[in-house]
């Protein structure tokens, strides 16, 4: 049980939802940035360390893990200490934390710091949709989400290719020594825009307590019907990625600058995030959840049919849109579902849904060892038609 000790002192007319929103959206896209970053350095570490690439991909493995974990923690400790309060504890350990990573040249120190540095981007998601719900109107809740999920898609892009470039141009370390000056400048962003939440709560109990109370929410079948789906989402989504640079390299042999150009056209299929709110209040959250599955299904099943070059980036285009409108619509939904454990219920949609992305890269090289492209496009659209499955499963009034 939850008492206020002080409520916001801004009425609903002080406050710029559209410039929050921007805020929320550039603070998604520069945090979740680091979790991708390495991915495009690991040759590099590999050949600067003298270690296999399997070792320097530790890199990013480290960050994936602990960012997953501490989106358990960081939820309830952002209903505890305030939304705002944590992300910027979160931002200020990054801004300390990315430019000294530059200054190791030792791979175990640079593994021990990825893991520090997943730890403190933990804290931006599920401070972030908790503070959605809790600030903007309902009417706008979709809507937003839909804005920081679309900054949590595209730094799945823009954090390979901005790394990309910098390490190309200056070095490797100068990667890490940018993410420093932008998480600062973020910090007066935040400081500036995002207006507190709801004063200090007082919660009874102890901290880990709506740990405890995961338990509970997963085991509510709605909820858990969601989570399937939850897991399939960035794991085919990063997966396919992981196939597609791996194709386009190997079989169509593209070089890096038009990898990267078809990476970034995918961001066209992001754009279409945004209006998730508005389709869920014409047409219901379940049909524009189940609408949303089925195109990426069938933008990702289509993909390794066919060689020509132009067909495949319009059926990236078309998987990336249905995942653009799903993971906000999913959101929304769990927060409906969660009721009074809402944020729990948020904390571990998050959870879940990075070690989805966890996993993808992992399920992908393996299915590439064993098949060819083709099967293995099919098989994470095949993984991700579960998800589809469990969709129309799922009723929102059990």
């Amino acid at each position: 049980m939850t008492e206020i000790a002080s409520n916001v002192n801004h009425t609903p007319s002080e406050k710029n939802y559209p410039l929050m929103t921007a805020v929320l959206f550039w603070c998604g896209l520069v945090v979740v940035s680091s979790l991708y970053i390495t991915i495009p350095l690991v040759s590099v570490f590999a050949g600067d360390f003298n270690v296999s690439p399997s070792k320097s991909a530790l890199t990013s493995s480290a960050f994936s893990f602990c960012y997953a974990v501490g989106f358990l923690f960081f939820g309830p400790l952002s209903d505890r200490y305030g939304c705002k309060r944590i992300i910027l504890f979160g931002l200020g350990v990054l801004t300390v934390v990315s430019p000294i990573i530059g200054l190791f040249n030792n791979l175990s120190w640079l593994i021990g710091l990825r893991a520090i540095q997943g730890i403190a981007a933990a804290t931006y998601a599920p401070a972030a949709l908790a503070y959605v719900v809790e600030i903007f109107p309902e009417e706008k809740r979709i809507t937003t989400i839909g804005f920081v999920s679309t900054g949590f898609l595209m730094a799945g892009i823009v954090g390979q290719v901005i790394s990309s470039l910098i390490s190309q141009s200056f070095g490797w370390n100068y990667v890490f020594y940018l993410l420093g000056v932008v998480y600062l400048i973020t910090i007066g962003l935040v400081v500036k825009f995002i207006i507190p939440n709801g004063g200090v709560k007082k919660v009874k109990g102890s901290i880990i307590a709506p740990v405890k109370q995961m338990g509970k929410v997963i085991t509510k079948k709605p909820l858990f019907f969601c989570y399937i789906i939850t897991v399939t989402l960035l794991l085919s989504f990063v997966g396919m990625y992981t196939a597609l640079g791996s194709y386009l390299s190997g079989p169509l042999g593209l070089n890096n600058q038009n990898i990267l150009f078809i990476r970034c056209i995918g961001i066209l299929g992001m754009l279409v995030s945004p209006f998730a709110g508005q389709l869920v209040t014409r047409f219901g959250i379940l049909f524009v959840l189940r609408g949303a599955l089925s195109l990426a299904v069938l933008g990702l099943g289509i993909m390794g049919v066919s060689s020509n070059l132009a067909f495949l980036i319009v059926m990236t285009v078309v998987f990336v849109a249905g995942i653009s409108i799903t993971v906000p619509t999913l959101i929304s939904l769990v927060g409906r579902l969660g009721g009074a454990a809402r944020g729990t219920a948020v904390s571990l949609y998050t959870f879940i849904l990075f070690i989805g992305a966890t996993i993808g890269p992992i399920v992908t090289v393996d299915l590439l060892k064993i098949g060819s492209y083709f099967m293995t496009f099919e098989v994470l659209a095949l993984l991700l038609g579960m998800g589809l499955i469990v969709s129309f499963i799922l009723n929102i009034r059990d």
